[in-house]
Order: structure tokens, then C-alpha cells, then sequence
């Protein structure tokens, strides 16, 4: 009988670290699976999170082409009319230097548009370069007229006043501010 009082005391005090081993590892369990309910919300969250930074990325990216493009263009065009310029001063320079017939009708032009048309009757210059400049010139005078913002990529309204009646300086005065446009573009870009 003592034996069985003594198996019974050991039984009862096992069933009750049994009991509380359950309890404690039941609360562990609980606890773990709310944090994994937690950790699950997080990565939600930041799946989330990832998809909008990969959307802005995108967005960015083909904002970013655009203004690639935009920039291209804008220097194309500057190039160009650099370039236009800077054969129109040559041919102008050289000219006067010679001091030929053709370069005397210059000298009673009114206007830079019939100067380009002289030179091109001239066979100095291209008449779709002509064309460009007299555009690039008649752009600025309508612009200086209304006082609205310069159009991109064209030089200033104030660059084309005619100097003291030298087209030549006007030119070059053309010429420096598409430069400086330019340079900007590219220090922006």
C-alpha cells in the first residue's frame, strides 16, 4: 500500500509538470504564431511598398528618357544654328574682306533677311540655311514684340538688335548667345 501511495504522489506530481510544461509551451506557441502573423503584415507591407518603388521607378525612368529625348533635340537644334551662324559670319567676314561687288550690295540691306537673300543669290549660302536664319530672326522679332518668354532653343530677341547697322556683329551676337544656350543645355542635362 505504501508502494501505491508513493507511485500516486509521483504520478499526481508529474501529471502537474506535465500540465504546466503544456501550458508554457501552448503560450510559446501562441506567441510565435502571432508573431508570425506580425511577420507576415510586415512582408506584406513591404511588398507593397516594393510595388509603388518600382512603379515611381519606372515612372522616373521614362520621365528621365523624355528629357533625354527633349535634351537631344534641343542640342540638335542649337548645333545647327551654331553652325548656321557660324558659316553665314565666315562667309560674311570673308567677303567683306575681299571686298567684292556681291558684298556691296550688303551694305544697303535694311535687314538681315535681305542680307541672307543677297548671299544666296550670291551662291554664298544654302537658301534652306537663308530660310532658317531669316526664320530664327523673324522668330525673335514676334517674340520681342509680345514680350512672351523666348522660345527653347532659340537665342534670345535681344541678340539680334541691329549693333551700330553691322550684321556681321549681329551674327556674331546670335552666334555667342546659342552658345551660351548650349552650354546651359548640357550643364543641365
Amino acid at each position: 500500500a505504501e508502494w501505491c501511495e508513493d507511485r500516486a504522489r509521483e504520478l499526481s506530481q508529474e501529471i502537474k509538470t506535465g500540465t504546466a510544461q503544456a501550458e508554457t509551451l501552448e503560450a510559446a506557441i501562441a506567441e510565435k504564431q502571432a508573431q508570425g502573423k506580425s511577420l507576415n503584415a510586415k512582408i506584406g507591407e513591404l511588398a507593397a511598398s516594393i510595388a509603388t518603388d518600382q512603379a515611381d521607378l519606372k515612372a522616373a525612368l521614362e520621365i528621365r528618357a523624355m528629357e533625354e529625348a527633349d535634351f537631344k533635340a534641343e542640342e540638335a537644334e542649337l548645333m545647327q544654328t551654331i553652325s548656321m551662324l557660324e558659316r553665314a559670319v565666315a562667309i560674311l567676314e570673308r567677303e567683306m574682306a575681299k571686298g567684292g561687288a556681291s558684298m556691296l550690295q550688303t551694305q544697303n540691306v535694311q535687314n538681315l533677311a535681305q542680307a541672307f537673300t543677297a548671299m544666296v543669290q550670291a551662291s554664298m549660302m544654302s537658301s534652306a540655311d537663308a530660310a532658317r536664319l531669316t526664320a530664327l530672326v523673324q522668330q525673335s522679332s514676334s517674340s520681342e514684340e509680345s514680350d512672351e518668354d523666348e522660345a527653347p532653343g532659340a537665342p534670345a530677341a535681344a541678340v539680334y538688335e541691329n549693333q551700330s547697322g553691322d550684321i556681321v556683329d549681329t551674327l556674331k551676337g546670335m552666334l555667342e548667345k546659342a552658345e551660351a544656350q548650349l552650354d546651359n543645355a548640357r550643364n543641365k542635362e
